[in-house]
């Protein structure tokens, strides 16, 4: 193969899907010259398995990268047909938007905004190769011999490096949706040393609408007052699609445990480690075997399609049994698969391997991002590709990292626990995994990073200021609730009772009424002449504000405890042999990991806390940390990033 020069660029992006596609708009944004490699430009912003943004503490990772200037929750808002707000029956801290998306417009949208974009060039071709000098990123080699010399790539590859579907006993080397895998780039990475392991995922089948039976479902509307996923979306979405719900039956469940012996996961074919909280229905059937039945989702893939994704029925069985299995199903009996599950197994890399602006520490200038990195799931990938992207650019210009904060963000805990924790299986975000979770709602993303987004340069100074305007209006109103008392009537005796809370004889401020749990901020606008017409968003933060506001105290007071703990930057050149009372397993972990500093260091697998005293004890001694460079502060060109 002839090989000849193509062009230079600052950045390249290594694919166009979520990850890659909000990698390639921050650096193209920040003024670099970018190019996004696809193997089929068709393919640019694919969901090859759910159409939808968001879910439980998904929604969070949207509304934070949004504030931040990303560009998916602009996408949703122009391309989804269903809203739903998940958990509003429980506390605002888990409160988690999600959207069924019209798959094929959000890939023009994406793919339109990519084309579009100033500094950003757009590519189909197969990248084969990645090309080092001295152990800085040089050039990326494509399979036709194209040469691109490069500053930085990001590695937003998804499920195709190596990739290989099942569906029962038919293997074949592939992508998803039938693209051809990336196996001479996988070549390339275990030649520069990456340390890659293989994961597994997994599609449930589609269906032709007019086979189904919506007779016998249960219909899932969206929210009458839909949400948007943008702050910056001026008018509420619209709902112009409908869900159902259905149940597997008994006989599902048999005919799952009659072919167990045909199934890929059992039998040996898979090899890969697949996701714990999205797995394949037969593990479903494998690991809870008194369970009776099993929800399934029954949802649009677009408007102008009839194909339905049966959301729960992920599967690697032989398309016959697949067939068996949805016919079991009420409303499904008659159904007409158009397109089989299929499991796919893929190359990533070991997390623990990368360092927290998501570089790979063995190679200047390689980054990761999204399912590369051990993760799973679209807004997972999308945070993972803007933070790769922006850090690219900042080491690229000598300055400092971009790195999110546990205590500021659900971004900032996903990245902490990939690159401290690692991950032996597909890891997906979720409230719980966040200490901090009450503090970080989905609600109040824009107060708590537009102002993060404008230092990096992609939040306007305008959008800063109506975020500011907002808070201050919200504070303004719980201040105004404090110092205005409502007297007492016959009317309010009447709402407390109905109410089920205890009378106001003698009256009380606004706020102590809000403060109830019975009652919320639009009871009590009959009892408050003086009320300022607020947007709804800002009424429903003074309501979580006041409500929680003892909850809130409480862990903002933990915040400034980690911060005190993050505060305490490691020395980069740190070596934790020398330490006196670290265990052999702590020294192995710490000099791996490279920790940014004592908190970091404190969340390591295998790090004790009787190990965290003696690397304490060890840095107040004198002259161990006085003069020496940390990670984040030392000069500002690219060991700021080592």
């Amino acid at each position: 193969m002839t090989e000849f020069h193509a062009g230079q660029y600052d950045i390249a992006v290594i694919g166009a899907g979520h990850a890659g596609i909000e990698a390639a708009l921050a650096a193209a944004r920040l003024g670099m010259e970018t190019i996004v490699f696809t193997i089929n430009l068709d393919a640019v912003g694919n969901m090859p398995c759910n159409p939808a943004i968001g879910g439980t503490g998904k929604g969070h990772l949207v509304r934070e990268l949004d504030a931040l200037g990303g560009e998916m929750a602009k996408a949703a808002d122009a391309c989804c047909i269903q809203y739903r707000l998940l958990n509003k029956g429980k506390g605002p801290a888990v409160w988690s938007l999600r959207a069924q998306a019209d798959r094929r417009r959000y890939q023009e949208y994406m793919k339109h905004t990519l084309e579009r974009q100033e500094h950003l060039s757009v590519r189909q071709g197969e990248v084969v190769e990645i090309r080092t000098e001295n152990g800085v990123v040089r050039a990326v080699v494509l399979s036709t011999g194209a040469v691109f010399d490069v500053r930085a790539v990001i590695l937003a590859t998804g499920t195709y490096l190596s990739g290989r579907t099942i569906v029962g006993e038919c293997v074949e080397d592939s992508g998803p949706d039938g693209m051809h895998a990336a196996a001479r780039l996988t070549d390339s990475l275990k030649a520069l040393g990456l340390p890659l392991r293989r994961f597994k995922t997994g599609t449930p089948p589609r269906v032709n609408r007019r086979s189904v039976d919506f007779e016998e479902m249960e219909l899932q509307e969206g929210d009458a007052l839909p949400v948007p996923f943008s702050y910056s979306t001026q008018s509420p979405p619209e709902n112009r699609a409908v869900c159902y719900l259905t149940w597997t039956t008994g006989e599902t469940k048999r005919i799952v445990q009659e072919n167990l012996d045909r199934a890929p996961m059992y039998s040996g074919v898979i090899e890969g480690v697949g996701p714990r909280y999205c797995p394949s229905f037969e593990t479903k059937i494998v690991r809870f075997p008194d369970k009776l039945r099993h929800q399934l989702f029954v949802e649009p893939m677009g408007l102008n399609t009839e194909e339905l994704y049966i959301q729960g029925f992920s599967s690697s069985m032989p398309e016959e049994v697949q067939l068996q299995m949805l016919h079991s199903v009420p409303g499904l009996t008659h159904a007409e698969m158009t397109r089989p599950a299929y499991a796919i197994e893929y190359e990533c890399v070991d997390p623990l391997a990368l360092r927290a602006t998501l570089e790979y520490k063995g190679i200047d200038g390689l980054y990761g991002a999204g399912q590369f990195n051990g993760s799973s799931g679209y807004e997972e990938a999308a945070v993972q590709g803007f933070c790769a992207g922006v850090n690219a650019v900042r080491k690229l210009r000598g300055q400092t990292p971009f790195i999110l904060s546990r205590s500021e963000s659900y971004i900032g805990t996903l990245i902490d626990d990939l690159v401290t924790k690692g991950t032996n299986e597909p890891y997906r975000i979720m409230t719980s995994r966040s200490e901090y979770r009450l503090l970080l709602r989905q609600d109040n993303a824009d107060q708590r990073l537009t102002r993060r987004g404008y230092e990096i340069g992609l939040v306007s100074r305008e959008r800063l200021e109506q975020v500011e305007a907002k808070y201050a209006a919200i504070s303004r109103e719980i201040d105004r609730l404090t110092h205005t008392g409502v007297a007492p009537s016959t009317a309010l005796t009447a709402l407390l009772t109905e109410r089920g809370t205890a009378d106001a004889p003698d009256g009380c401020p606004l706020i102590a009424l809000l403060r109830r749990p019975q009652l919320h901020y639009e009871d009590l606008a009959p009892f408050d002449p003086q009320r300022p017409a607020l947007p709804p968003e800002v009424a429903e933060q003074v309501e979580i504000s006041v409500k929680y506001e003892g909850y809130i105290r409480r862990q903002q007071k933990q915040v400034e405890d980690f911060r005190r703990m993050e505060s305490r930057k490691l020395p980069s050149d740190l070596d934790y042999n020398a330490i006196q009372g670290l265990r052999l397993e702590a020294r192995e972990k710490l000099s791996a990991v490279r920790p940014l500093d004592l908190g970091q260091a404190s969340r390591i697998s295998g790090v004790s806390p009787a190990d965290m005293a003696a690397l304490m004890i060890y840095l107040e001694r004198p002259g161990q940390t006085k003069d020496r460079p940390s990670h984040e502060h030392s000069s500002p060109g690219n060991e700021a990033f080592s």
